[in-house]
């Protein structure tokens, strides 16, 4: 039997709906998901099988212009998974439309990649006749190989596209285990989890002045106690994440622990710490952590 393998990058503007795609394609969480945009930070693979392919997606944060230095970073690290791939694929939120950071990514593509595969998501969120006219608008932008109309979330017509991936992937052994649905450390993929919940749970800019690192690991008889630290910029913000009485941290301990329970089917202790580092963003450690270019 001949089996293909590759690597597909999911590329787009922030909140496009990559995250999502990739894991509902691998059946679990691997991309951490918010209604917030740049929620994703580094490029994740999502792994998993479609008849005799597997498809390794790399989920890139989105592309926007970039203001800081993380910003920076997160940016190179989307190009580089699109450059390194067998297939790139330009994820687009249908209700947005072709926004300033598209036309960017589609001027690039032009520039300097031959083929890609287009997307348009959400689309049960738009009218028939709209998704026609940005269909052919971005066709016209870009000679795209292939368009797809899906909503990831609801996961509706998309086994179409995970059909066409597979296909067109090429000639290969499978490079993971057929089990395996990400190459992600356990230690990264749970501080993850629990930065996700801080997305959710904490208003406006907070959420992308902080980083969660998982200190401890450990795997006892009664289960894997797990402590993390959560990092913030000031005291003002640390006060915010720990909430009244401890609140509000506490709740986003409990969302995290259960999640990442479910995960990995493993009893999980959880202990979460909040303390200020005014200069984590300029921290050349965090960067090699998430697999970004510090110099980017």
């Amino acid at each position: 039997m001949k089996t293909k393998c590759g690597f597909v990058a999911l590329i787009g503007a922030p909140n496009a709906g990559k995250s999502t795609i990739t894991n509902h394609f691998v059946g679990s969480k691997v991309s951490i998901v918010s209604p917030k945009v740049q929620t994703t930070r580094t490029q994740v693979r999502g792994i998993g099988i479609n008849g005799d392919s597997q498809i390794i997606f790399v989920d890139t944060p989105g592309i926007f212009k970039p203001r800081k230095r993380l910003d920076r970073a997160m940016v190179a690290s989307a190009w580089n998974g699109a450059v390194d791939a067998d297939v790139v694929v330009l994820v687009v939120d249908s209700k947005r439309g072709i926004d300033s950071d598209t036309r960017t990514i589609i001027e690039r593509l032009n520039k300097g990649r031959a083929r890609a595969v287009l997307i348009l998501n959400k689309v049960d969120l738009v009218q028939k006749e709209t998704l026609l006219e940005l269909s052919l608008e971005l066709n016209n932008l870009f000679q795209f190989d292939q368009t797809f109309m899906v909503s990831a979330t609801k996961g509706d017509h998309i086994k179409e596209f995970y059909k066409y991936i597979a296909e067109s992937l090429p000639n290969s052994p499978w490079l993971y285990p057929e089990d395996q649905i990400s190459d992600m450390p356990l230690k990264l993929l749970s501080a993850e989890i629990t930065r996700e919940k801080l997305f959710l749970n904490l208003n406006q800019e907070l959420p992308y002045a902080l980083t969660v690192e998982t200190e401890l690991w450990d795997r006892q008889e009664n289960g894997i106690r797990v402590e993390q630290t959560i990092y913030v910029e000031r005291d003002s913000q640390k006060s915010i994440v720990l909430g009244k009485g401890g609140s509000m941290v506490k709740r986003i301990g409990q969302a995290a622990r259960k999640e990442i329970q479910e995960l990995l089917e493993e009893k999980i202790h959880l202990f979460l710490f909040v303390k200020v580092r005014s200069n984590w963003g300029d921290d050349p450690a965090r960067y090699s952590e998430w697999g970004l270019d510090f110099n980017s």
